[in-house]
């Protein structure tokens, strides 16, 4: 006979109110339908006609069920309404009428209005547990106590009336039977830890020559390493007593930039202020943030507030959030501090991309009657145009959700763009604008949005030209032409229409969406390039997850071994079980040579501290230090003397001995 597949065919939702649960469990449904008589081709009809019908729009107004249940055998001709209700209301414990099962005094028809009910499952849901989506291989080895009472829930018949379970949050009721999978026979896992072998789609990619094999790549690790050290860096305050010891919430303040002179008359040319940098901790969450201040300045209206709190509320990937903004006069004088979060190892776009005077040359002018020199080409000092767009997608993404939000960057600058690792940028001191040149005498503060909107894609414009050529110089309007020449002859015409487009006045209100159609398929080259990254530093992630279970054991060990008192006995770690411990020491670590000499093996404490861990029963051979008295143990009983004598310490530790 033919086999058909019901597990796909098996989606009931359970609606209470204004929400529905799904619940997939097709092996119990199967057996209800069994036990209560049934026929089985039936049950499966009844699925094909149900799984024909129409499904919900998941774009559509919520659907809020509002009468009774009828019967799975009815009609298959009728409405496609009635049918999905129909579909609803099949459960079994949820026969005719429809809140059968349910507690006393219930309703499913009084649901809660939509405009009430969240938009979106909260944080605080119910079970997380389903809202997981990496499976426990536990659940499949031993049946727990969880699944072991949904599958005899699930494999009553209706007559017993199946238990739903019921949690409410929110002010919103939730309906649901458990998912938890029933454990499976024939299903065999390690009951060990040990160094998996790298993913294919990693190991495929063609790693570096030398790569550690038991260890995150070195390349990682000294950036991980340099970030620990900026956030750590702390300065003498003896040297620099310009800098305060404490700002409003912040101390350890220490300076990102170097420090203006006290004697500075001029300003900068992004804010019209003299500007200074610091990293401090704050003290109210023991976190780093990157302190922006402003001196001299006076904040005389709390208006501009409204504009911070919108700032506060952006979240996002390319983008330093801005955290709170206050003033002080910690500093000598009145002084306008924002607090941003602070990102480790990150240089300005400019020192990154435009430190080089060289770039220059092609740009500056030249005497009369001098030629203008060859147009550098891209292996000469221009940068890929892989890596252009790739700063491109970032900048309009970031753009995108500041102007989504209904705010403007006002910074898209060389000076302002952070850089952090190799390609990932950052739009840094957003909202500074606003407030510095907030008009009190405006009744809405974001009547000029639209405005800056404009500004800030012709200012990307501008970057992405810089960019090209390689130069600053390239977009200063004298060099518009020789700079546009440059970029037609060494990229694309995408890149040269895109910049184009941004540089150009357009009689109609631009937006930053319209540059997608101009990146195309090279979006899904960065989320690919991405994603790809992501997978190599989770394989690095891997690596530390086995070596952080095995300095656990190493730590245990070290409470252990060579302890000289212990309960007031000071043979006790030289005797009983901590002996073998003490020879097994000596066994991972002081190996020697025939010759005498120290044998250091990396790879052979690795596999000892993985076959105590899993206390497998190979054999081991221990000799003590006078060579006259050799032990054979396994594995499985260091590892039973390992676990007795920690949790003796353990005990005695929490006064239980």
């Amino acid at each position: 006979p033919r086999k058909y597949r019901l597990g796909m065919l098996d989606e009931r939702i359970v609606p209470v109110g204004s929400k529905a649960r799904k619940s997939k469990n097709p092996i119990g449904c199967l057996a209800d339908r069994c036990k209560t008589g049934v026929p089985i081709n039936m049950v499966w009809w009844n699925r094909v006609t149900e799984n024909n019908l129409q499904t919900p729009n998941p774009s559509a107004s919520e659907f809020i069920p509002k009468g009774g249940s009828t019967s799975r055998l009815s009609n298959v001709s009728q409405s496609s309404m009635s049918a999905f209700s129909q579909a609803l209301f099949s459960h079994p414990s949820m026969g005719s009428p429809a809140t059968a099962g349910l507690a006393p005094g219930m309703s499913l028809s009084a649901g809660s209005s939509p405009l009430h009910s969240p938009k979106i499952t909260p944080h605080t849901s119910p079970a997380p547990r389903r809202r997981s989506h990496t499976p426990n291989p536990a659940n499949y080895m031993v049946p727990t106590s969880a699944s072991a009472s949904v599958t005899n829930a699930v494999s009553q018949p209706p007559s017993t009336g199946q238990v739903i379970q019921k949690e409410t949050v929110g002010g919103t009721t939730y309906f649901y039977t458990d998912t938890t999978p029933a454990p499976l026979t024939g299903m065999v896992f390690p009951n060990y830890h040990i160094y998996h072998p790298a993913a294919p789609h990693v190991a495929y990619m063609q790693p570096k020559a030398n790569a550690p094999s038991f260890f995150m790549a070195d390349e990682l690790r000294q950036e991980l390493i340099n970030r620990h050290l900026i956030t750590m860096a702390q300065i003498d305050q003896a040297d620099i007593p310009a800098v305060p010891a404490e700002v409003d919430s912040y101390h350890s303040l220490f300076p990102l930039e170097p420090l203006p002179p006290p004697n500075r008359i001029q300003k900068t040319s992004n804010f019209g202020y003299i500007t200074s940098c610091y990293k401090a901790v704050n003290s109210k969450d023991d976190l780093p943030y990157c302190l922006r201040r402003i001196h001299g300045f006076r904040l005389v209206n709390t208006k501009c507030m409204v504009l911070v709190d919108m700032w506060k509320k952006i979240q996002h990937s390319n983008i330093v959030t801005l955290r709170e903004v206050f003033t002080t006069k910690a500093f000598g004088e009145h002084s306008l501090v924002f607090a941003y979060d602070f990102h480790a190892g990150g240089d300005t776009m400019m020192s990154r991309h435009f430190n080089d005077p060289s770039a220059d040359s092609y740009f500056t002018k030249r005497k009369w009657g001098q030629h203008d020199g060859p147009l550098p080409r891209q292996h000469v000092g221009l940068l890929p145009e892989s890596l252009i767009w790739a700063y491109i997608v970032q900048l309009s993404s970031a753009l995108r959700t500041i102007h989504t939000a209904g705010l403007a960057c006002r910074v898209m600058d060389p000076t302002k763009i952070l850089v952090t690792g190799k390609t990932r940028l950052r739009v840094n001191c957003v909202g500074i604008f606003d407030v510095l040149t907030f008009d009190n005498s405006q009744n809405n503060p974001l009547a000029l949005m639209a405005q800056f909107q404009q500004a800030d894609l012709i200012s990307l414009g501008k970057v992405v030209l810089a960019l090209a050529c390689n130069s600053l110089s390239g977009i200063q309007r004298e060099n518009l032409q020789k700079a546009m020449e440059l970029v037609t002859i060494n990229y694309s015409s995408d890149l040269k229409n895109l910049i184009l487009y941004l540089l150009t006045d357009q009689n109609r209100l631009r937006s930053v969406n319209d540059i997608m159609p101009m990146i195309g398929a090279r979006f899904y080259t960065q989320l690919d390039a991405a994603q790809m990254r992501n997978d190599v530093i989770e394989e690095d992630l891997a690596k530390e997850v086995q070596n952080g279970r095995l300095f656990r054991l190493l730590a245990k060990l070290g409470t252990i071994n060579e302890r000289p008192e212990f309960q007031k006995d000071p043979t006790w770690s030289e005797t009983g079980d901590r002996y073998l411990l003490k020879l097994f020491r000596d066994h991972l670590f002081h190996q020697v040579t025939e010759a005498g000499t120290p044998w250091i093996d990396l790879s052979h404490i690795i596999s000892c501290l993985n076959k105590l861990d899993a206390g497998v029963p190979e054999k081991i051979s221990l000799i003590s230090r006078d060579e006259k008295s050799v032990l054979v143990v396994t594995y499985s009983d260091l590892k039973r003397c390992f676990e007795n004598t920690f949790q003796e310490l353990i005990a005695a530790a929490n006064g239980q001995l």
